[in-house]
């Protein structure tokens, strides 16, 4: 059995001495995830019931970019608003400002349900999709299946209270997760900090974004926030930082400016105390075993998807990633071929073996050539 280790170049110098122990927030149930390792890095209750308000127009949203990748919708479809998509800005909700019968594209009712909130908008695109807006909850329960949301419940696109519309920061962060990766070029409204409506009847109207963390220079790039008496404040948050993107989900906030700073507190501890390291990027090959009577003398290796590990940076000197295999490994080989595992040591306690694959076909040797090479192995041995 064949042992390689492979050294991996951390950036240790900035070893830190930073206590890991969790931030004080005052929430009722939050989460922070790391994007790309998936790693929970802090939690509270994450699976506690909430009413989700605003930021079930997450899953609004979901369901519209679905429809946009699959040519099913067009961002220049106009949708005839109803009166009760147009009773909601007058109700004292938050609002996009449509007026009745007018015509309004996707694209800006988006805009108005994004940037804004605008539950007027929310009902204009459900009715528009889907007919009613009971429809529509019908779709976003099927995604949310489909998601694997275990807590979740939808009654209405916009997020008003109802009691049969509820959630958890843990399924809001799922499909927090499964909007930036599967809809980058959508998912760039979530950063946009204005938007104007060019109403029909009266003169322009422009909000601002009602996440705050967009305007700290912060890194945060979406996602939604949320308000109910019952609940107080909440938010779903984005924020990108040195190669990494967190995403936080809390409810609970007991004003505007702790669901500001407490969120801020939140990610910076995230960022502060952990590192995430790309082990392994999907078919790109960082690793090699040897090979025996192989045209070749040497086989890529590689991960079928990418490989982030996070760890604490207090953890970093125990961190440790080699290959092994048991070799070296007869050609012929095939691409795609299980060869040989990955392990990686995150610390004393926590290990992971990922499976690699040949990342190339490697054909045998002629006849003449193996047998010289066996005659040579007899006699040399292994040189």
């Amino acid at each position: 059995m064949n042992k390689i280790k492979i050294l991996i170049f951390l950036t240790i110098l900035a070893f830190s001495t930073n206590s890991i122990s969790a931030p004080k927030i005052d929430i009722k149930t939050g989460i922070l995830v790391d994007y790309n390792s998936g790693e929970i890095l802090f939690e509270l209750e994450p699976d506690m019931s909430i009413y989700p308000a605003s930021m079930t127009k997450i899953m609004t949203s979901i369901i519209a970019f679905d429809l946009l990748k699959k040519n099913q919708l067009k961002l220049d479809d106009e949708f005839v608003i109803s009166e009760n998509a147009w009773r909601m800005s007058r109700s004292g909700y938050s609002s996009m400002f449509i007026m009745l019968n007018d015509k309004v594209s996707v694209e800006d009712l988006l805009k108005g349900i994004i940037i804004v909130s605008g539950n007027d908008a929310c009902v204009a695109l459900a009715e528009g999709i889907a007919g009613t807006e009971e429809n529509f909850a019908e779709m976003m329960n099927e995604k949310a299946e489909e998601l694997g949301l275990e807590n979740t419940n939808f009654s209405n696109s916009s997020g008003i209270n109802d009691p049969d519309n509820y959630s958890t920061v843990r399924d809001i962060a799922i499909m927090s997760d499964y909007l930036i990766r599967n809809y980058p070029k959508y998912y760039e409204y979530f950063k946009d900090t204005e938007f104007t409506w060019d109403r029909t009847g009266g003169d322009p109207i422009t909000q601002g974004n009602r996440n705050p963390l967009l305007y700290k220079k912060f890194g945060a790039d979406g996602i939604k926030t949320g308000y109910l008496a019952v609940e107080k404040y909440s938010l779903a948050s984005s924020v990108v930082g040195e190669k990494r993107r967190l995403i936080a989900v809390a409810s609970g906030f007991q004003t505007k400016n702790k669901r500001s700073s407490d969120s801020i507190k939140l990610i910076s501890w995230g960022l502060r105390n952990t590192n995430t390291y790309e082990v392994s990027e999907k078919d790109i090959s960082n690793f090699k075993f040897k090979t025996w009577l192989g045209k070749k003398d040497f086989v890529n290796v590689t991960t079928k998807e990418d490989l982030y590990i996070t760890i604490n940076k207090k953890e970093v000197r125990d961190f440790k990633v080699y290959t092994k295999y048991n070799g070296p490994i007869k050609a012929p080989i095939k691409k795609g071929e299980e060869l040989g595992e990955l392990i990686i040591n995150k610390n004393e306690d926590e290990t992971l073996t990922i499976p690699l694959y040949a990342n190339e076909d490697i054909k045998k040797v002629n006849v003449f050539k193996s047998l010289l090479m066996s005659f040579n192995y007899m006699i040399w041995g292994d040189v």
